[in-house]
């Protein structure tokens, strides 16, 4: 069975390259395609796939870089992608992924949508707000016609999955369609043989862009002043840098193995952002550790108030400080936060997802058992 699998880009090893890595388990004789592709920063797996990568990047290895500046450009690269023949089409989208043109058009597609397009819809100012950047200045030209874009292209998805109830209600607002909720996976087994030996700082493991708000928390533990260590990298590292008082400690980049020792040893994880799932409040459970949340978005389907992590009401420093202050690490149970989190566990993901191909695409369940042989 020939299957494509399309990703909008692949340079880090984030939620969404995650989930790419269950249906490339899954299919491991497919055809990945994507805009970006920088080998070093994805994991084993990912690389051992057939990848297909624009032409565009191939030939411009400077836009691998600078690949938010193409936003404005990004639908007719997918676009240009030809896909033919397959018989199935699985989209991992959270930009133009799922706007991939598949030939031919019956061709069975399945969008796993992460969310839609928060660059030019809720979170456009969080990206685009500050008048100084370039970027800022040029993207009113462009949002009319990638609002327009994205909502035309949803027609071209057969099937739409999403990881939590937030992101439904939004795919039901933007596109007018209903989709599957089918919650993102945490590998558990990384997280199974750590022993929970709390020490005295709290951790945030997040992508640092604008709507994380790290801002928020850097602040409110200048305040603190207890040790905060900040696994992860992005575009605004340089500015939280500027931003951070001494007892702040930026991280960057950390390994598999570096993650799950910081889990295991952190007071608490601090999870400041209003996001559509949040896969790091699940990562801190399978490793026994408790969340300090920000009450709004995916994190109200993930953590279980007094049971796995504790919630603050706005996204201010005051709130956060209050949290903090009022977190007490004894009162939550290892086991209990690790048996929540099994019940994201990878296997759990891959058997939904397998019974959803074979239910909607009547395609064999790629997760099932094989026949003993005779």
């Amino acid at each position: 069975m020939r299957v494509a699998l399309i990703h909008d880009w692949l340079n880090g090893m984030r939620g969404g390259e995650k989930v790419l890595e269950v249906f490339c388990e899954l299919y491991p004789l497919a055809d990945v395609y994507t805009l970006f592709y920088e080998p070093q920063k994805v994991s084993p797996l990912i690389r051992s796939m057939r990848i297909h990568e624009h032409p565009l990047a191939k030939r411009l290895a400077v836009t691998r870089r600078h690949y938010r500046y193409l936003l404005p450009f990004m639908p007719r690269m997918i676009e240009s992608f030809k896909i033919k023949n397959y018989d199935l089409v699985i989209s991992t989208s959270h930009c133009v992924a799922k706007g991939i043109v598949a030939q031919p058009p019956e061709t069975p597609h399945i969008c796993y949508c992460f969310t839609p397009m928060r660059y030019i819809w809720d979170k456009y100012d969080d990206y685009f707000g500050n008048k100084w950047k370039l970027s800022s200045w040029m993207m009113p030209m462009f949002r009319k016609g990638l609002q327009e874009w994205d909502v035309e292209t949803a027609v071209r998805v057969g099937h739409f999955v999403t990881t939590s109830n937030y992101v439904r209600d939004r795919i039901r607002e933007h596109y007018l369609r209903e989709a599957l909720v089918v919650p993102a996976p945490v590998d558990c087994d990384r997280f199974a043989d750590t022993e929970r030996l709390p020490e005295d700082f709290f951790l945030i493991v997040s992508a640092l862009e604008p709507y994380k708000r790290i801002d928020v928390a850097i602040d409110a533990f200048r305040e603190l002043r207890w040790p905060l260590k900040i696994a992860g990298t992005g575009s605004q590292m340089r500015r939280l840098k500027r931003r951070a008082p001494r007892n702040v400690e930026f991280l960057g980049w950390v390994s598999d193995e570096e993650l799950a020792s910081l889990y295991s040893r952190a007071r608490a994880v601090v999870f400041p952002a209003d996001e559509d799932f949040g896969i790091v409040p699940l990562e801190a459970a399978a490793s026994g550790c408790p969340v300090i949340a920000y009450r709004h978005g995916g994190a109200l389907e993930t953590v279980i108030e007094g049971k796995t992590g504790i919630f603050f009401d706005e996204q201010t420093p005051a709130a956060l400080i209050e949290a903090v202050r009022d977190f007490a690490e004894e009162k939550f149970d290892n086991e209990e936060l690790r048996a929540h989190a099994r019940l994201y566990d990878r296997p759990v993901f891959k058997q939904r997802v397998g019974d959803l191909i074979r239910d909607v695409a009547r395609l064999p369940n790629p997760a099932a058992p094989e026949p003993p042989a005779e």
